[in-house]
């Protein structure tokens, strides 16, 4: 049994957060365990709330995790604060294995769930240790402060991203002005570089999107897929739960779980190298 671990706050709605990650890990069977950063009040129209947990705490729940259990691959989400992700780092330093940054700064509905003085602590403490990092347009230009309009911005963006230490970039092409496709562009040290096309599907039911590709990805590193082979895999498991999407809710509704174990035989992604 391979066991893998979110650190990210919870989502009450359950679309996104621990809530998916769990989910996501259930259905490609790893056992999932979970370290809780920050409560939210919130559901598919919004956030309401938002409650940091203590760190004190949050290295307690890192410290009963790994002293019992053989980690396989950690990945991170909503981690709020820099004195959260210093102190995430410095635990995550001591251990060899896959981690996995998604640098969820902003919900759906617009909130803010990266504070403005974070931002620099994820870049000089957490991303020079990652194996991989999966921003969006948006996050992955907070991050660098660079500006992403065309192929040669995302290419710059990712050596940036790179140059930190980082061991993979995906940069998620959602937010691109492509009116047919999905592209998301993949850059690997010492690796190949390549993007992965899909059809666009015109939906509003987009909630957790990021935080379930990332999740599906750990699954897939800590059960030993090769990068690349994990990364297609995740990329097709997001592809179906965005494609048949639950309409749970009255705004931006959950992603579908379920949905990969279902149609994965018939879910094709286009790689093209880049």
């Amino acid at each position: 049994m391979h066991i893998v671990t979110t650190i990210a706050g919870s989502d009450c709605g359950g679309g996104a957060g621990i809530q998916a990650d769990l989910k996501t890990f259930q259905e490609l069977e790893v056992f999932g365990t979970s370290v809780i950063t920050a409560l939210t009040a919130q559901n598919t129209l919004g956030v309401s709330g938002v409650c940091p947990i203590d760190v004190s705490f949050i290295k307690k729940q890192f410290e009963a995790l790994v002293e019992d259990f053989p980690i396989a691959a950690i990945k991170t989400g909503m981690l709020y604060s820099a004195d959260i992700i210093k102190a995430i780092a410095r635990m995550i330093d001591e251990l060899n294995i896959p981690l996995i940054v998604d640098p969820v700064m902003i919900a759906k509905g617009g909130e803010s769930l990266l504070q403005q003085e974070a931002i620099n602590a994820l870049c000089s403490t957490l991303l020079p240790l990652a194996t991989v990092v999966t921003p969006n347009i948006p996050e992955a230009e907070t991050l660098t402060g660079r500006t992403i309009q065309h192929f040669e911005d995302i290419k710059d963006v990712a050596q940036s991203l790179l140059q930190l230490g980082v061991q993979c970039v995906i940069i998620k092409g959602g937010h691109l002005a492509n009116p047919l496709y999905a592209i998301d562009y993949v850059f690997i040290k010492n690796g190949p570089s390549f993007s992965m096309q899909s059809p666009r599907i015109q939906t509003k039911n987009t909630h957790g999107t990021g935080c379930t590709f990332s999740a599906a990805l750990t699954a897939f590193l800590g059960r030993g897929f090769a990068m690349e082979e994990a990364i297609i895999e995740a990329k097709k498991f997001i592809q179906l739960a965005i494609m048949y999407d639950l309409s749970i809710g009255n705004g931006h509704g959950p992603t579908n779980h379920f949905a990969y174990q279902q149609y994965k035989d018939a879910c094709e992604v286009m790689i093209h190298e880049t």
